[in-house]
């Protein structure tokens, strides 16, 4: 299982979870984002940077993820891709996007868009918690486990 991060909006805090679980696990975690990103140094820890653009750093995330793969992202569109290609989705908050509900997730932020275009502010997500944290890094750990087992 490699790691890839949808960085340019993942929060410092989770990418600092990652950095230690990439370090203790030796997973490959590579985070891509159109602005240059600075990673510990660590031969299994790496970052991409891609042009700048809508959607490039996604483009990119979706053309290297594989089945087995995870990948850290808030972005549904890109999660429902990820998991087209049998790869996993989790939000920065360890919210874990699946074939099941990834669907209403869809649905949901449409409706959602549709609200904003037509001027109904909506507000934005809550600021990310320490229970958030705390979630991402169980969830982390437990695909992490996961995937050191199935080896």
């Amino acid at each position: 299982m490699k790691i890839w991060v949808d960085a340019d909006a993942c929060p410092v805090v989770i990418k600092e979870i990652l950095f230690r679980a990439a370090e203790r696990s030796g997973l490959e975690l590579t985070l891509i984002a159109n602005q240059p990103l600075r990673v510990p140094p660590a031969a299994n820890i790496r970052s991409v940077q891609v042009a700048a653009g809508f959607d490039v750093a996604d483009h990119e995330i979706v053309r290297r993820a594989q089945a087995g793969d995870l990948v850290i992202t808030a972005d549904i569109p890109l999660a429902a891709e990820v998991l087209e290609k049998g790869a996993m989705a989790l939000t920065p908050r360890g919210e874990r996007f699946t074939a099941e509900n990834i669907r209403a997730r869809l649905n949901i932020r449409d409706f959602m868009e549709t609200l904003r275009a037509s001027g109904i502010q909506s507000g934005g997500p809550a600021a990310l918690n320490h229970a958030d944290r705390q979630q991402f890094a169980n969830q982390l750990d437990r695909l992490i486990t996961r995937a050191l087992k199935a080896k």
